[in-house]
């Protein structure tokens, strides 16, 4: 497909594969400035949560660098607001190949500052800022957090990274075990890849592939999900495993009877529900302390 015609099969995928989106306490669309112009926000206050300053998941959806935007990952974003009782904030970075890397992890960047310097006025507790995301919106959180640690963004107290892309080289044994009938296979995850970084020099960047970076000590916890079918495991699972050998703590859910993108194919995939929960209750564990 070219990129417009899989971001329509994506979103009619979301209508068919998603449950009903829950209620909140409040949901209500953003901006904040970005390189590129403005970046699209949607906040969102789970049920539960204070009228006090609460904490603060910021959430960077999948699709692969492509497709996937605030619609996309509503019903997640929803869910996990709700689970954590906290405050959720998803960022609609700008897509590939329209704008290729940086652009994406640009745009995280400018939403990580933006909601920690208005902490006071979005009602967020700014020492209790977390980043996650799903795929390629793992990549860009994990990327965010090291961008934090050299000092070019404020430091998020922990990640959440749901089955990431951590290595655009794209060579880990696990692209040879799923070749086809998968949601994702090596050969989509190729065409993202070649999409989002043209330049196969620029894939070795750590904005691109955090685990080429020299160094990921002093990163905050992690939550590290990772699923048994798909192309991305092998990368995920070892960026787990240098995280911990590099002083990071680390949770790490290994989901081995499940498939790429999981979380969002909640009405045909109970599993779904069940391990927003794990996580949830890891983020949940790291803000009390």
């Amino acid at each position: 497909m070219t990129p417009a015609e899989a971001r329509v099969a994506y979103a009619a995928a979301r209508q068919a594969l998603q449950p009903e989106p829950p209620a909140v306490a409040e949901c209500r669309d953003l901006s904040c400035p970005g390189p590129g112009g403005a970046v699209p926000l949607r906040f969102y206050r789970g049920l539960g949560a204070g009228t006090g300053p609460q904490p603060c998941l910021l959430f960077l959806h999948g699709g692969g660098w492509v497709v996937g935007d605030l619609d996309s990952h509503d019903q997640l974003c929803r869910e996990l607001a709700n689970r954590l009782a906290a405050v959720v904030v998803a960022v609609d970075y700008r897509l590939a190949p329209e704008h290729p890397f940086p652009a994406a992890a640009e745009d995280a960047a400018a939403a990580l500052r933006f909601v920690a310097g208005q902490a006071g006025a979005l009602g967020i507790d700014a020492a209790r800022i977390a980043v996650g995301g799903d795929s390629a919106g793992g990549n860009l959180a994990a990327a965010l957090c090291l961008m934090a640690r050299d000092g070019q963004a404020p430091m998020p107290m922990f990640q959440m990274l749901f089955y990431p892309v951590t290595d655009l080289a794209a060579e880990s044994p696990a692209y040879g075990r799923f070749i086809e009938g998968y949601v994702l296979n090596a050969a989509s995850m190729r065409w993202f890849i070649g999409h989002y970084v043209p330049d196969p020099a620029a894939r070795a960047d750590w904005r691109a592939s955090p685990a080429r970076a020299g160094s990921l000590s002093g990163l905050p916890p992690a939550f590290v999900m990772t699923a048994g079918h798909d192309p991305l495991s092998d990368e995920g699972i070892a960026y787990a495993r240098r995280l911990e050998a590099e002083g990071v703590p680390v949770s790490h859910l290994h989901v081995s009877d499940q498939i790429h993108g999981f979380l969002t194919l909640g009405k045909a995939i109970p599993a779904s529900a069940v391990t927003l929960g794990q996580a949830a209750a890891a983020l949940r564990l790291a803000w009390e302390g």
